[in-house]
C-alpha cells in the first residue's frame, strides 16, 4: 500500500471514529434526560373533601358537599371516557364520554346534579367516602393504575395536608411533600366516630 493511501485509511478512519462519538455524546443527554423525569401522572388527585361540611343528613346538598378533585396537569386534552374512580369498599364511579381540559380541574361530587365541565355527579343517595379511613383509586379506561390518594390515620400520604377551612378534606401540596400534618386529636375517633355516624362510614 502507497504512503498516500496509508493516510487516506487512517483519515477515513478517524472520521468516522469522530462521528461516532459525537453521536453517543448526543444521545446520552436524551437518554439521560428521559430517566430523570419524574413519574408523575398526567391527571391526578388534587384534592379531597371526604367529610362535607355541616351536618350530614344525606340531603342532595350535603352529599355534594363530599367530591375529589382531578386536575390535568398538561396543556392538552385528555379523554377520561371509560376511566373510574374507586373507594376502598368498590364502589365506583365511572366517567362517561368527558374529556378533561389542558390545566383544568373537574370535582365529582357525591350526590345528584346536572353535569358540566367543571362539576360531575356520582347521582349517589348516600356517602362514598369514609371519614376515618378510605383511599380514592383512579384508573384508566384499560383498568391501568393512575393515582390514588389515602387519608386517615398512619395513612395519609406525605403531599397532602389538612385544610381547616375544608372541614376533614385533604389538598396536594407538592411544596409539603412529607410533610404529614393531620392532627388525630381534631379529627380522629372523639370527632368522626361512631357516636356522630353511627357506623364506620357515616
Amino acid at each position: 500500500m502507497s504512503t498516500s493511501a496509508s493516510v487516506t485509511a487512517r483519515r477515513l478512519t478517524a472520521a468516522a471514529l469522530s462521528a461516532g462519538a459525537l453521536v453517543g455524546a448526543m444521545a446520552l443527554p436524551a437518554s439521560a434526560s428521559d430517566h430523570a423525569r419524574p413519574n408523575r401522572p398526567e391527571v391526578r388527585i388534587s384534592a379531597v373533601q371526604y367529610d362535607a361540611p355541616g351536618r350530614d343528613d344525606r340531603s342532595r346538598s350535603s352529599l355534594n358537599r363530599e367530591w375529589v378533585e382531578l386536575t390535568n396537569t398538561t396543556r392538552h386534552t385528555v379523554n377520561l371516557d371509560g376511566w373510574t374512580l374507586r373507594n376502598e369498599d368498590g364502589r365506583t364511579y365511572t366517567f362517561h364520554h368527558y374529556r378533561l381540559e389542558g390545566r383544568s380541574t373537574v370535582r365529582v361530587h357525591t350526590g345528584e346534579g346536572r353535569d358540566t365541565r367543571r362539576d360531575l355527579f356520582q347521582d349517589r343517595n348516600r356517602e362514598v367516602w369514609d371519614n376515618r379511613s378510605d383511599t380514592a383509586t383512579l384508573r384508566n379506561d384499560r383498568g391501568r393504575f393512575v393515582d390514588d390518594e389515602s387519608w386517615g390515620r398512619n395513612r395519609h400520604h406525605g403531599g397532602w395536608r389538612h385544610d381547616d377551612n375544608r372541614h376533614g378534606g385533604w389538598r396536594h401540596d407538592d411544596n409539603r411533600h412529607g410533610d404529614n400534618r393531620h392532627d388525630g386529636n381534631r379529627h380522629g375517633d372523639n370527632r368522626h366516630g361512631d357516636n356522630r355516624h353511627g357506623d364506620n362510614r357515616h
